[in-house]
């Protein structure tokens, strides 16, 4: 649309079901490609998207015109359909329900991308849970513990 202007940086946080650490290091890089491209097919563009076993970051310049909750479906759809189409897990694949989205200003993208960038290095030292519960804190976000991320029981 002329006349349009925008900068838009966020993040979005999302697990494997119940948090089973089964994206193979093997296979990985792949996966993250194919949700690299399906952000970018949505007119939105795909700073970094990385993750390790049990969860993917993806850092995105959204598009006005693009909702957050509409990318977040495609991307978690058509990435686990990837997966299953690829038997690249033993049993069917399916990402935990619903997802983690946060804003940033032009001044955080380095560092947001560098957080991202180095998730096993990270992870080496916190645990996603933590990681995940800390990002709702630092941002205030209400949230009710019975919907955070859940394990298997």
């Amino acid at each position: 649309m002329a006349n349009t202007y925008h900068q838009i940086y966020i993040q979005t946080v999302f697990a494997v079901k119940y948090r089973q650490a089964i994206i193979e290091k093997e296979w990985r890089p792949k996966l993250l490609g194919v949700i690299g491209n399906l952000i970018n097919e949505a007119n939105c563009k795909t700073l970094i998207v990385n993750g390790v076993e049990d969860h993917v970051h993806c850092f995105i310049g959204l598009r006005p015109a693009v909702s957050v909750s509409d990318l977040m479906k495609t991307v978690k759809a058509r990435s686990s359909k990837y997966i299953n189409d690829h038997s690249l897990t033993s049993e069917r694949f399916e990402w935990q329900e619903g997802y983690g989205v946060f804003s940033y200003s032009k001044s955080h993208v380095d560092r947001i991308y560098k957080y991202i960038k180095n998730q096993e290095d990270h992870h080496r030292k916190q645990t996603f849970r933590q990681e995940y519960l800390d990002l709702l804190r630092e941002f205030e976000v209400d949230y009710d513990e019975q919907y955070i991320f859940h394990d298997l029981i």
